[in-house]
Parts: structure tokens; sequence; C-alpha cells
């Protein structure tokens, strides 16, 4: 099960829904949108050409979101939603001109029963692409490896907030604990594991029972801490949440020193190099596909609620977050160039480090990862173009 959204079970009644339908998409299927791209001209980049498949699949981890825009702005007008199987679908185009093949874009979490997207990848063959993070993609290395291509996000938005009235000197994680809060998150998340070990959480203040829903929260008139994601939730507390409806303060996990990488694009890795032709041509379209969206995300961000609207999940995910998300991506260097001029690589040492602190967590649990595992195994930044990058 993907335990780290938060915002799982915030569809019972509990958010108004914004849906703004984008003309243009229809429901339909994969054949409708290889017609659509049947009378187009291929531009300067021609992925069937590339060794790319008809259909680029890509398996997300999540309900549509700004934080997937990326993906859902490499589709034009003519793109086809599936409602009943959370996918879109349709001629794949980079920077407006068609690449010769297909993009096929699937909704992970409720869409495919809470599952990890790598479990996903190796029970169907069909998906070229998936999202994991560099966590998920170490524990289950011995069955299911998966080599990171791409990374969209630079810092994982995953965080702990608190009640800043409750705790106006609070500035931390640990600080929030030496002041004696709880912080109740999905019981399993190995970050917290790290925090235990690290001291910086003590176990008795730690509660697995977090369901998803802000019920607890606010039941503990801001006595309590929660686990959420920098890109959602302080909007939707402040402005969506009505028995809340105030500020939330937090500390992003990457801050607090569990740095992994968040929705990091993957392969099978026995497919890697099969797939290296259609690779080298394919990242740096994911590249400037980011590079784009955030330049001018309103149309694409029109396509996701139209997506979140018509999967119909019991999901809510409204303009004013998707809004929300992209400013705040932005603002706090979740999405970044991080220390050189170009988007998406991952930095060795960091990937070593989250070898080294989650080898143990798993082993105990009863997951070891492959013996002697290095970051090589975990991603490569072979397929990026250097020249591409946030401005």
């Amino acid at each position: 099960m993907r335990i780290t959204r938060s915002r799982s079970l915030m569809a019972a009644g509990v958010l108004a829904s914004t849906a703004l339908v984008l003309t243009g998409c229809a429901s339909g299927g994969t054949d409708t949108a290889t017609d659509a791209a049947s009378d187009l001209t291929i531009g300067a980049i021609d992925l069937a050409a590339a060794g790319c498949p008809a259909t680029v699949t890509i398996q997300t981890d999540w309900n549509p979101e700004s934080e997937h825009g990326h993906l859902y702005s490499m589709f034009g007008d003519d793109a086809v939603i599936d409602a009943s199987n959370k996918s879109v679908s349709g001629p794949l185009y980079a920077s407006g001109e068609y690449t010769g093949v297909n993009l096929e874009v699937r909704a992970g979490g409720p869409a495919i029963g809470f599952q990890t997207v790598s479990s996903q990848m190796y029970t169907d063959s069909d998906i070229t692409l998936g999202y994991s993070n560099t966590d998920e993609s170490l524990r289950l290395s011995p069955d299911m490896p998966t080599t990171a291509v791409f990374a969209p996000m630079e810092i994982n938005p995953q965080m702990i907030m608190w009640d800043p009235a409750t705790y106006p000197d609070v500035e931390t994680i640990a600080d929030l604990t030496k002041a004696g809060a709880v912080i109740k998150y999905f019981g399993g998340a190995a970050y917290m594991d790290y925090f235990i070990g690290a001291g910086i959480v003590p176990e008795a203040q730690a509660d697995g029972g977090y369901d998803g829903t802000p019920a607890n929260f606010v039941a503990s008139g801001g006595k309590d801490a929660q686990q959420g994601f920098a890109s959602a939730e302080p909007y939707i507390y402040e402005n969506e949440v009505d028995s809340w409806d105030k500020p939330v303060k937090f500390q992003l996990i990457h801050d607090a020193g569990y740095q992994i990488y968040a929705s990091a694009v993957t392969v099978r890795s026995g497919e890697l190099e099969e797939l290296s032709p259609c690779l080298t041509a394919l990242v740096p379209v994911l590249q400037q596909a980011e590079v784009d969206y955030f330049d001018d995300p309103a149309a694409t961000n029109a396509l996701i609620l139209d997506l979140v609207d018509q999967y119909d999940t019991g999901w809510v995910y409204s303009e004013g977050v998707a809004d929300y998300s992209v400013k705040t991506m932005l603002d706090l260097g979740l999405v970044s160039n991080g220390d050189n001029d170009y988007i998406g690589d991952f930095d060795e040492a960091r990937v070593q480090k989250i070898i080294d602190s989650d080898t143990p967590i798993f082993t105990k649990l009863g997951t070891p990862p492959v013996e002697g595992i290095t970051p090589a195994d975990l991603f490569t930044n072979e397929f990026l173009d250097q020249s591409i990058g946030l401005k």
C-alpha cells in the first residue's frame, strides 16, 4: 500500500470540490488516441525513430495533481480520458510538437488498490515508466528492482505539520517532540523509523494511526502534530477545512535529514539497456516538459482538474490547491535545478545516505535490500540533457 499519501481519505465530504472541465477531452481509449495522431506531422524530436514504444505508458503514484504536471503537460487538446480505467492517453507532444508516439498516463493510489508502483510495474509489462521513491526502490530491490532515470522533484514535499498557536516556539520536528507533541503518521513509513533511530522523535510520541483525514488533528485542538505534504495541506487546512480554517506550520522531512527522491521516474532495471536508445531521446523531453509546465501551468492544471472530476475516486482536488502547489513547489525549491543548471539529476552521496540509513531498518523489518547494493543500482543520470533547466 502507498502509505505516504496523506490525502488518500480526505474525500469523505470534508472538502468542497472544484472541477474545471476541459473541452476537447472525451471518454475513450487508446484506439481513439491513435486516431488522433494519424494526421499529425512529427516535429524536431522523433521518439518512434529513437526506438520508443508506440505508446509510452507511465504509471503514477497517486491521483492527478500538480506534482505530476510535467507528465500531463505533454498532452494536447486531443487527449482522451478513460474514466473507467483512470487513465488519459493521446499523442505525446514535446513543446507543442508531435513526437511520433502516444502517451498514456495512469493514476495510482486508489486506482491500483494503493499498491506500490513498483509492484504494478512488475504486474503489468505494458508500463514503460513508473514513479518510485528512493526508499521504495531500495526496499523492493531483491524482487522488483527499478532504476530511476529522472527526478522531477529535487526535494520530497512530505512534511510534519503543527499548530503554531499551540507551539509558538517550535521551528523543527525535533523542537516539536521536545515540546511534548505526538506525531500522527501512516504506520510503516520508513522516515519515522529513521527519526526514531536518530533520536528526533521518541518512539512513545510516534502514533502510526493516522487515517488520512483532518478529524483527529482538528479534534486534538492543535495538541497533536501530523504528517502531510507541504505542496497541499497548508493551503487545504487554512482554506478548505472549515473546522480548522487557520494556518499550520511545518518542517519538511527532507530538512530533518531523510532525503529521498520522491516520485522519481523509473524503469524496470532489467530493461534499462533495451530502453536506452528511447530514454536518450525521451528523458530530455521529460525535462523540458517540466520546465514548460512551471513556465505556464494553466492549461495543464485544467486537464488535471478535469481528470480528478471524471475519475471520481472520492478524492477532492481544487483549483486553489493546484495553484498553491505550483507556487509552493517553486518557492520551497521542491522543484529546482539543485546545485547545477539542469533539472532532474540524482546526487550519489544523497542516495548512498538513504542506503546506509534504511538498509538496517528494512533488514529489521524482514525485507532486506539486495546485499551490496550501490547508488548506481538505483539511479542513472546518463540520459539527462544538461542544457535543460528552470530559468
